[in-house]
C-alpha cells in the first residue's frame, strides 16, 4: 500500500473551506487498498522509461500514462534503497534469511530475488487485505511464469486469496489482527533471521495498532531481526500541509505522521520497539545523493530531464527510509554509507 514520490501528487484542493469525508471502516479500507494502485503504476512508468528493470511488473499493473521525471526518479531511489539494505541484510544473514512484507500489495521483490542469481533461497512473506491478495493469487495463478519461480509444491486458495508454497506464502490479513499475543502465520520459522519490510503501509494505521504490529514481530521472532520502513515524514511544514490536505481530500489519512514526523523520530520509533542493535534513517534526497553513484546520477538524469529542481528536493525531504536492527551483525558494516 504506498502514496510517496512514487505517486503523482493530487490536484490542490480548491481554496475555501476542507470538505468533509464521511466514510465507514469499509471505506477508509478500501481507499488505502487502492493506493497499491498508485505504487504500481508508478512502477510501471519507472520501468518503461528505463529507471528500473522489472519484468514482472507489468503482470500485476494496469496500463496507466506515464508519470512526471520527478515521479519516476522517486520511485527509482525508493527502489533502490531497499533493494540495497535488502541485498546487505541477506548477505550479512546467509541465504536462508526470511522476509516479511507487510502491506505487500502488487510488489514483485519476491519474484525478482526468486529471478536473480543472489542465491538466496530463504521464504518469503506477504501480508495485505483479503480483496488485495484475490487479485493477485489469481494473476500468479493464471501465468505459468509465475507459477515457475513459486515451485511446483505451490497451493492456492482464490476465494480466500492465499497462496503457500516452500519458499513463497501470501496471507490474507487485516494487518491489525498482528497483536504481540498474535501466534505465526503459517510458513513462518521464528528462529531464522527475519527482515520485516514496510512501504507506505503502517502509516495508514494509527499509530498503537501500527506498534503494535512492529510489537508482534519483536515477540514471535526470536533470532537476528530487521525492520525496514518506507514513510512519508515532515508533515508540519508548508509543504507538508499541504501533501497532507491533498491526500485528504482523497479520503486518505496518514494517521502516524505526526508522530513520526522525521527522521530522528523514526529512529527513535525503532529503538523503542525493540531495535536495540541499531537505528538509522536517511531521506529520498540523501539517498540519491549518497547512495546512488555519480554515474549512476547521470545515467538516470539522461533519460528525461526534471525541470522542477526545487520541487524535486522538497518532495524527496519528505519521505524517508528508515531501518533498525536486533540481534547478530544487523545491516553489515557500512549501511549508512555511499554506495
Amino acid at each position: 500500500m504506498s502514496t510517496t514520490p512514487g505517486a503523482a501528487p493530487p490536484c490542490l484542493p480548491p481554496l475555501g473551506a476542507p470538505r468533509r469525508l464521511t466514510q465507514t471502516r469499509e471505506t477508509r479500507d478500501a481507499t488505502v487498498q487502492a493506493t497499491d494502485t498508485d505504487a504500481a503504476t508508478s512502477r510501471l512508468s519507472a520501468v518503461r522509461a528505463g529507471y528500473l528493470t522489472d519484468p514482472f511488473v507489468s503482470h500485476f499493473t494496469p496500463p496507466a500514462a506515464r508519470k512526471y521525471p520527478l515521479i519516476n526518479r522517486g520511485t527509482y531511489v525508493r527502489t533502490a534503497a531497499l533493494d540495497a539494505l535488502i541485498a546487505r541484510w541477506l548477505h550479512t544473514h546467509g541465504a536462508g534469511a526470511q522476509i516479511v512484507s507487510l502491506g505487500a500489495g502488487s510488489d514483485t521483490r519476491f519474484f525478482r530475488l526468486a529471478a536473480s542469481d543472489s542465491g538466496w533461497g530463504g521464504v518469503y512473506h506477504e501480508l495485505d487485505f483479503p480483496a488485495v491478495t484475490r487479485r493477485k493469487v489469481a494473476t500468479i495463478e493464471s501465468l505459468a511464469a509465475l507459477r515457475d519461480l513459486v515451485g511446483e509444491d505451490m497451493v492456492v486458495d482464490l476465494d480466500a486469496g492465499s497462496l503457500h508454497s516452500k519458499r513463497y506464502h501470501v496471507h490474507p490479513l487485516d494487518l491489525r489482527a498482528l497483536t504481540p499475543e498474535a501466534p505465526l502465520l503459517p510458513g513462518m520459522d521464528p528462529a531464522a533471521p527475519t527482515l520485516v519490510l514496510s512501504e507506505c503501509c503502517l502509516i495508514y494505521l494509527a499509530p498503537e495498532e501500527a506498534d503494535a504490529i512492529v510489537r508482534w514481530a519483536g515477540a514471535r521472532f526470536g533470532g537476528a531481526l530487521g525492520c525496514v520502513l518506507y514513510e512519508p515524514i515532515g508533515g508540519d511544514d508548508a509543504f507538508g500541509r499541504v501533501m497532507v490536505q491533498n491526500l485528504a481530500a482523497r479520503g486518505i489519512v496518514l494517521k502516524t505522521l505526526k508522530r513520526y514526523s522525521s527522521r530522528e523520530r523514526q529512529r527513535e520509533r525503532l529503538r523503542v520497539l525493540g531495535f536495540g542493535g541499531g537505528q538509522e534513517a536517511a531521506d529520498v534526497e540523501w539517498l540519491w545523493e549518497n547512495w546512488v553513484t555519480r554515474e549512476e546520477r547521470g545515467r538516470i538524469a539522461g533519460l528525461e530531464m526534471v525541470d522542477e529542481v526545487e520541487e524535486w528536493v522538497l518532495l524527496a525531504r519528505h519521505y524517508c527510509v528508515a531501518w533498525g536492527w536486533r540481534g547478530g551483525k544487523g545491516f553489515g558494516e557500512g549501511a549508512c554509507q555511499p554506495a
